[in-house]
């Protein structure tokens, strides 16, 4: 992503798990983000993730990307959700040891979002960010209200309208970004500058 990111190897429930940490000058906060579907090319180095780390970072957070299992150097393998959200907490307990022990960002991106709504129900998050959620083909669980919902007006892996299907009983508002796709393929400045300006620190 940057000359200064750095990998991690975080020891995990089966083995250890490669991250790419960012951190700014004076880290105000930690973030902890989680990629698409390792089945189908997802890694930490995905576009979106990356920008969503660019963000984060930019906003004072110290930014923490694992990959998940069998993927890049993360041990064990697929686990359809289940283990991931294991290895996201046992990430989230080293980068709170290592950056203080504040209530995290979870931001996600496609099956990345699905893992972190399962891990909010775990852990008290200062807010959520789920870009392209996938809200059908996984049981996607409610999130808190302040959490930040961005989708691709014409994603096609994950239709807008399921997205506002499971939004509409918590009454959750949804950014939507005209002519994206669902890799957000020449919008990802738009998709920076949502979460810059729709953010605030508690």
């Amino acid at each position: 992503m940057r000359a200064s990111t750095r990998r991690e190897l975080v020891p995990g429930p089966v083995g250890r798990i490669e991250c790419a940490v960012d951190v700014p000058d004076k880290p105000q906060g930690l973030a902890l983000i989680a990629h698409p579907h390792p089945l189908f090319g997802g890694t930490l180095d995905n576009k979106v993730v990356q920008t969503l780390a660019r963000s984060l970072v930019d906003l004072g957070y110290a930014a923490v990307r694992p990959n998940f299992r069998g993927v890049g150097a993360t041990e064990g393998v697929h686990d359809e959700g289940r283990g991931e959200v294991e290895d996201m907490a046992a990430v989230l307990a080293w980068a709170q040891a290592e950056f203080g022990a504040a209530p995290p960002v979870l931001a996600g991106f496609s099956f990345g979002s699905f893992v972190q709504t399962h891990l909010a129900q775990r852990v008290a998050p200062e807010r959520m960010l789920l870009v392209g959620v996938a809200v059908k083909r996984f049981d996607a669980r409610p999130v808190p209200a302040n959490t930040l919902v961005i989708h691709g007006e014409v994603d096609e892996n994950v239709l807008l309208a399921d997205v506002l299907d499971w939004a509409r009983p918590q009454e959750l508002p949804v950014v939507v970004v005209p002519g994206a796709d669902h890799f957000f393929h020449q919008k990802l400045n738009i998709l920076r500058s949502i979460v810059q300006s729709n953010w605030r620190r508690r």
